[in-house]
C-alpha cells in the first residue's frame, strides 16, 4: 500500500507491526541502497545522520554500513522497535557509533547532542499531525549546509497481475481505494491535525530550507518471487485481510482467503506469477551554510 501502515482502526501498534516492518525493509534494501547512493552525491563525509522515525532500525544500520565515518542516531516513540534497532546494530558492528532517542517526534529531537548532517525521515512525517510545523522543527536540528531528506509518495506496491484468474480484476487498486480512506482517518485524528497540499518541495521550502532535488526509486522483483519476497507478500495480504477486510466487499474478502490459503494453488504460497513492484519517492532540502 501507499503507506505502509494499515490497521482496523488508526491507532497502531508499532510493537506488533515489528516483524512486518523489519521483513518490508529488508527485503526493500536495494531500493535504500539506491537512494542513499543518491544522497551520497551530494553529501560527502556527514558527522551524524539522524533517522527519524527510524522504526526496528534497517535503514539507520544501512545509514551506518553506507557512511562509515558518521554516528547515526534512531529515534522513534516505539522503545520495542528500538530494541530491535540497538540488537540490530550490534549484530552488523556498527554499535559503536550507533544509538537510539525514544520519544515522540519531533520533540525527541532536541535530546540530540549536536546538529545533523543528514536527517533521513522515511514515511514518518505523516504519521504527524502538524507536518509543516515539523518540517520546521526538523530544519532547526540541521547542522548548516546539512540535509534534510524526505520519503514520502511514490506508488503503491503490486504484487499480483490486475488479473489473477479468481474474483474479480483490479484486488489490488480497490484495496488501495480502502487504504486511501483509511489513510485520511487517521490523519484527521492525529493530535493536532492540520490538512496539507502534499507539495514536499514547496512544505520544505517554508520550513526555510532550499528544495534540492527529488527522486524516485524502483525495487522490482519480478516473478517468480523468490521465497523471502513470497513470504512478505504473504504477510503484508495477511495484514490488509486482518485489518481492512470488513471495509471490503464480500468477493473481495473471499478472493483474499484464497490467496492466503497455502494450500489453495491460486495461493500467492504456491502461484507462479507474485512478484514485488514498488516506487518510493526521495525530497531533498539543504540548510544554508
Amino acid at each position: 500500500m501507499a503507506h505502509d501502515h494499515h490497521h482496523e482502526d488508526t491507532d497502531l501498534d508499532w510493537a506488533e507491526l515489528a516483524p512486518l516492518l523489519e521483513a518490508q525493509a529488508e527485503l526493500y534494501t536495494p531500493l535504500y541502497e539506491r537512494a542513499m547512493a543518491w544522497l551520497a552525491k551530494d553529501v560527502t563525509e556527514p558527522g551524524l545522520i539522524v533517522d527519524a522515525g527510524s522504526g526496528p532500525g534497517v535503514v539507520s544500520c544501512l545509514f551506518a554500513e553506507t557512511f562509515p565515518g558518521a554516528r547515526v542516531v534512531a529515534a522513534d516513540g516505539s522503545e520495542p522497535l528500538l530494541e530491535r534497532a540497538r540488537a540490530r546494530a550490534a549484530r552488523q558492528g556498527v554499535a559503536d557509533r550507533f544509538s537510539t532517542l525514544a520519544g515522540e517526534l519531533p520533540g525527541v529531537l532536541d535530546e540530540l547532542d549536536y546538529p545533523a548532517d543528514v536527517l533521513w525521515a522515511s514515511r514518518s512525517l505523516h504519521h504527524l499531525g502538524d507536518q509543516r510545523a515539523a518540517l520546521a522543527a526538523f530544519a532547526t536540528k540541521l547542522a548548516p549546509g546539512g540535509t534534510l531528506a524526505l520519503m514520502e509518495g511514490g506508488l503503491p506496491p503490486r504484487f499480483l497481475p490486475r488479473d489473477i484468474g479468481i474474483g474479480r480484476p483490479g484486488l489490488q487498486a480497490r484495496i488501495d481505494a480502502v487504504e486511501e480512506e483509511w489513510f485520511a482517518r487517521m490523519r484527521a485524528e492525529l493530535p493536532g491535525a492540520v490538512a496539507e497540499t502534499e507539495d514536499w518541495p514547496a512544505l520544505l521550502a517554508a520550513a526555510g530550507l532550499k528544495p534540492a532535488g527529488t527522486r524516485s526509486f524502483l525495487l522490482d522483483l519480478p516473478a517468480p518471487a523468490s521465497d523471502r519476497a513470497r513470504a512478505y507478500v504473504a504477510a503484508s495480504l495477511t495484514r490488509t485481510r486482518e485489518a481492512l477486510g470488513d471495509a471490503l466487499d464480500p468477493d473481495d474478502r473471499a478472493t483474499l482467503d484464497r490467496l492466503l490459503d497455502p494450500n489453495d494453488p491460486a495461493g500467492v504460497h504456491r502461484r507462479p506469477d507474485v512478484f514485488v513492484l514498488v516506487a518510493h519517492t526521495v525530497h531533498t532540502a539543504v540548510r544554508a551554510a
